[in-house]
């Protein structure tokens, strides 16, 4: 591979793609988006809103705080905030720049605004449609398959813009180019100036969110507590620093994130851990930057076969990545990394997704520790082997036995985790 060939290109275009800021969590902000782009259709702040959600969207807004609402939460702040105050231009950035603090409660617009909730019709994992109407005029707008992907904008029956809602899997298709050999490839000779700005923005925002989380009081205060628990050494501050980042980022801080696979908090988690490695070993720029190009493509790679929403938890994705990050920074080999993640893979994989909200800052540490307890492991020459659980012969073989129980093994599982947090709260 060289930096002339088609899948170095796609490589460079993925994580440009893939590695944007956003502020607060995804879904509540897919949904202020939507709202703010029906708005713009429209032409005037509605006065009445409906929004469709699936399951997933439902499930994974329902506890965190949007940001810049005073601390509320809900599918109806997020809507809210959107239709009133959000830029229909700034994609997962809608809400950053509104000015004036707590708007929502200012002007009272939550409060006298009619906001009505439904379950999509549909059978999308990610499905999201707005209906804003003022007076006797009427826009919807639907999001769909991804946090950003906007399929549909009508006003008053006349259709604005339609396009397709392919399969999630081939909505994902772009995403079948990684591998893990061509993955360690791309990094041994990516020429960092192609990535730099990507990486150091990565690098920047989710540090000064985690300091932020380390600094004040958010959620469970995960962070903290590891720290206060298990002392100062760099295992326990890798894991406290992305738990911190994600206690922030849940409780309603108003610092961006950079995401990975459409997720902040597995942003936080396949990046802190390796930040905090690098810095612990006293590497460069340029061993960091390539350990966070590995964490991150690894990452998107697992993922890719799950899909961005599921009942399975993406921080052991992002866990895994980290690991094989650190790994590296270590000098790891090729053999090393690749048993890395299936070490990491087979300790954690059980952990469901059961919404976005406080406790996720825990389970962040807990992926963390397989990542890193998945490379030690190998540093003193054990490993999971073939037919053991989920493990198969060759770590791609092991990804898709993943992938399986997440997309596939885990469709039932995820019903009923939204059935028990959920239903009652919009029959």
């Amino acid at each position: 591979m060289d930096r002339q060939d088609a899948i170095y290109q796609e490589y460079v275009e993925i994580l440009t793609r893939e590695l944007v800021p956003s502020l607060g969590c995804t879904e509540p902000i897919a949904i202020a988006y939507c709202s703010a782009v029906a708005r713009s259709v429209l032409g005037h702040v509605p006065d009445r809103i409906h929004v469709e959600a699936s399951g997933n969207i439902i499930k994974n807004v329902k506890s965190v705080v949007v940001p810049n609402t005073g601390g509320l939460k809900g599918i109806e702040t997020a809507a809210a905030i959107g239709a009133l105050a959000g830029d229909e231009n700034a994609g997962l950035e809608v809400i950053s720049n509104i000015g004036e603090e707590n708007i929502l409660k200012k002007t009272g617009y939550l409060d006298n605004t009619k906001i009505t909730v439904s379950p999509a019709a549909s059978d999308l994992v990610l499905d999201i449609i707005v209906t804003a109407f003022y007076k006797k005029e009427w826009a919807k707008v639907r999001i769909a398959q991804t946090h950003t992907n906007i399929v549909l904008k009508e006003k008053n029956g006349t259709v604005l813009f339609s396009a397709p809602i392919v399969s999630e899997e081939a909505h994902e298709s772009n995403l079948t180019v990684l591998n893990i050999k061509d993955i360690y490839k791309f990094v041994e000779i990516c020429d960092l100036n192609d990535v730099q700005e990507v990486l150091e923005r990565q690098i920047q925002m989710n540090t000064n969110i985690s300091q932020e989380g380390l600094q004040r009081n958010y959620g469970a205060n995960i962070g903290k507590v590891l720290l206060k628990a298990h002392g100062n050494d760099v295992r326990t501050r890798a894991k406290a620093r992305a738990a911190a980042g994600s206690d922030a980022r849940m409780n309603g801080c108003e610092l961006p994130v950079v995401i990975n696979s459409g997720s902040g908090n597995q942003g936080l988690a396949v990046s802190l851990p390796v930040i905090e490695y690098a810095e612990n070993l006293g590497v460069g720029k340029e061993k960091l930057y390539r350990a966070l190009l590995l964490a991150n493509l690894v990452t998107l790679h697992e993922k890719a076969g799950i899909g961005r929403l599921s009942a399975y938890c993406g921080a052991v994705s992002a866990g895994a990545g980290a690991g094989a990050g650190i790994a590296y920074l270590h000098g790891g080999t090729y053999d090393c990394i690749v048993h890395t993640i299936v070490n990491a893979l087979a300790i954690a994989s059980g952990m469901v997704c059961d919404g976005a909200k406080a406790s996720c800052a825990a389970k962040i540490a807990t992926a963390v520790e397989a990542g890193i307890l998945g490379f030690e492991m190998y540093q003193q020459g054990q490993q999971f082997y073939n037919g053991e659980g989920l493990v198969a012969k060759g770590v791609e073989n092991t990804i898709d036995n993943i992938s399986r129980l997440g997309r596939v093994g885990m469709k039932e599982t995820d019903r009923v985790i939204i059935r028990m947090m959920v239903e009652a709260d919009y029959e």
